[in-house]
């Protein structure tokens, strides 16, 4: 397992695809450790940077933690000009007024499931909310799934790059191998790396090693499982991916760079 807080993954070089060297997908908040000196806390929180616009996806449970983590990350309120909520759930959604409460210039985009009370919250605070249901550009390079599942309605993020798809998932309820079975067919492209929480911890290990089968099937190059996915079944995936596997645990800091082709 990748114990050290910066893993860099090699992308070859694509001049239209980012406006930076590299994309640094940063965890300000998660429930898993890994920086010690950063508090964990049930939920999920995830800081992209390097692409058209800085990117918060999910804003973890508590406010206080998240913006004392991001401090200790280096990571100012102000960088952050869009947040992506992946569903409803606190563990998600709960940061995220003590943040706009520090930015009110973020444009938050929201499932359209999303009661009408919140996003009118919202709005009140930055005037900016957006929702989506369908598959939505958000910035350059970056999409939005559009709400997939049923009972809980939830949306993932996907970045492009040149050796493929990321997926950034918040807790997968629609099912991680149908999230990324609608990535790979809505795009059309392969799936190089996917992160966030999988949503397995109360799966049996039958039943995570035919999920991990399925991915495998799909030819996902890279996986990062955190947050709802299970210490067994993050303990499978590092088993089936190997060097492959990337923990990303609180603090944890993955440099995409897009200039360098080596891996």
């Amino acid at each position: 397992m990748f114990r050290g807080m910066i893993v860099t993954l090699s992308i070859c070089t694509l001049s239209h695809l980012c406006t930076a060297n590299e994309i640094t997908i940063t965890v300000p908040y998660n429930n898993v450790p890994l920086n010690e000196d950063l508090k964990t806390d049930w939920g999920i929180s995830v800081f992209i940077k390097g692409l058209q616009k800085s990117i918060l996806f999910d804003t973890g449970g508590d406010g206080s933690i998240l913006l004392s983590n991001m401090k200790k990350l280096k990571i100012a309120p102000a960088e952050v000009e869009l947040i992506v909520l992946s569903h409803i759930h606190g563990d998600h959604v709960g940061g995220l007024e003590a943040l706009l409460k520090r930015n009110n210039k973020v444009s938050v985009y929201l499932p359209s499931s999303f009661p009408y009370d919140f996003k009118n919250k919202v709005n009140s605070i930055t005037g900016k909310s957006l929702t989506v249901k369908e598959p939505q550009r958000i910035c350059e390079n970056v999409w939005s799934t559009g709400e997939l599942g049923t009972l809980i309605k939830e949306q993932s993020l996907v970045i492009a790059t040149p050796k493929g798809l990321i997926v950034i998932t918040g807790c997968a309820h629609p099912g991680i191998v149908d999230i990324v079975k609608f990535v790979k067919n809505h795009f059309k492209e392969d799936i190089y790396l996917v992160l966030g929480g999988f949503h397995l911890s109360s799966y049996s290990e039958v039943k995570i090693k035919e999920i991990i089968r399925e991915l495998k099937a799909l030819k996902v190059k890279k996986i990062a499982p955190s947050h709802c996915t299970g210490e067994r079944a993050i303990e499978l995936f590092e088993e089936a991916w190997g060097r492959d596997f990337i923990d990303m645990g609180c603090g944890a800091k993955i440099k995409i760079s897009l200039e360098d082709n080596s891996e």
